[in-house]
């Protein structure tokens, strides 16, 4: 039996010899890490194009958004919990780790638990967490509802700008604009959502999709199979990643989601306003919704002057040719939300390529 390092050989072997012309995304902020830190743009050959798309959910949240969070923190009496991707993200004039320096009470953690135990332990202060995340993040949000319904918590509430993937992705492959050829499906999310969203795009746009796992022979593997897709001329939904995903997703997961959230509108950033892609709270828990609570005004969204995200996200442009990359914006000046999340396209090329 071939050993790892054989085997990625056998699969780089085999992309290498492809004549297939061919542009394959990756919606996963965890492959694109993985992608940039394994060199794997440098490996494939010209014909191949590894494009990042919006996987990354802090860098697809719009400006306006981070706006009103902001807003938000400033106030006397409240208390944001977040995770820390979030801290350094650009708003129009400021951002939370700038507030936070100004006295806002804005606290970094791990899991939304941690916020639902301060709102137990502190009930004379607002605890507001911050749901920023994909269907991966979502119902462990949930499940904190939940329990604070339960409780009886009256000081908890949650911000919630989750967003769910599949719509987006069809917006992005409804646009003429955009040139991809096969989808290199996220891992995480399809632990949660299944197959089935999938197959949708399959059918509905002749899109190849192959759910992958991170390890660098998971992605070479997951190529193969979209390019031995791509030789055939099909378009189906398969999995790469079994260990971990299952056709049906997690329908545990799935319904406590659909028991705490409704779908809403949300903005993208690069993509705009999309139907049904947001996660709102459910009208009978809506005394848990921070927005309602504290009347939280809607933000327009505003350009960042010379930053490319938009484009980068929906895989228009790469990090290099945005105009501000490793100059005006760097990790430790960044400008733009791809340049801020661990997960971001910008960062990742930054940290492995530049």
């Amino acid at each position: 039996m071939p050993n790892n390092s054989d085997l990625s050989s056998y699969l780089l072997e085999k992309i290498q010899q492809s004549t297939v012309e061919a542009s394959l995304m990756e919606v996963c902020g965890t492959h694109t890490m993985a992608i940039a830190k394994s060199g794997l743009r440098s490996l494939v050959p010209p014909n191949i194009k590894l494009l990042s798309g919006p996987g990354c959910p802090v860098c697809v949240t719009a400006q306006g958004d981070i706006d009103a969070v902001i807003d938000l923190a400033a106030r006397p009496g409240i208390c944001l919990v977040t995770f820390g991707d979030m801290m350094r993200v650009p708003g129009t004039e400021r951002s939370l780790q700038e507030i936070r320096g100004e006295g806002a009470d804005i606290r970094v953690v791990y899991s939304p638990m941690d916020a639902l135990k301060m709102a137990a332990g502190e009930p004379d202060k607002e605890i507001v967490f911050l749901g920023i995340g994909f269907e991966t993040t979502a119902p462990a949000v949930a499940a904190c509802v939940e329990m604070a319904a339960e409780r009886r918590l009256t000081n908890f509430s949650v911000f919630s700008l989750h967003k769910v993937v599949p719509p987006a992705l069809e917006a992005l492959f409804s646009d003429p604009t955009v040139k991809v050829d096969g989808l290199i499906c996220p891992g995480h999310v399809s632990a949660v959502i299944g197959l089935e969203p999938y197959m949708k795009l399959a059918r509905d746009f002749h899109m190849p999709c192959v759910v992958a796992g991170f390890e660098t022979m998971d992605v070479l593997q997951t190529i193969v199979m979209l390019l031995n897709q791509l030789e055939k001329g099909v378009a189906q939904a398969q999995i790469q990643y079994g260990r971990v995903v299952r056709p049906d997703g997690n329908p545990v997961a799935l319904d406590l989601m659909s028991r705490v959230f409704a779908p809403s509108g949300a903005r993208w950033r690069g993509l705009g306003e999309i139907p049904g892609s947001g996660l709102r709270l459910a009208d009978n828990l809506s005394n848990y919704d921070a927005r309602l609570k504290f009347e939280v005004p809607d933000y327009e969204d505003k350009e960042i002057k010379g930053c490319a995200c938009g484009e980068i996200l929906t895989g228009r442009l790469s990090p290099q040719e945005c105009k501000l990359f490793g100059k005006g914006c760097t990790p430790l000046k960044p400008i733009g939300p791809c340049m801020v999340s661990h997960e971001g396209a910008c960062a990742a090329y930054y940290r492995y390529t530049v």
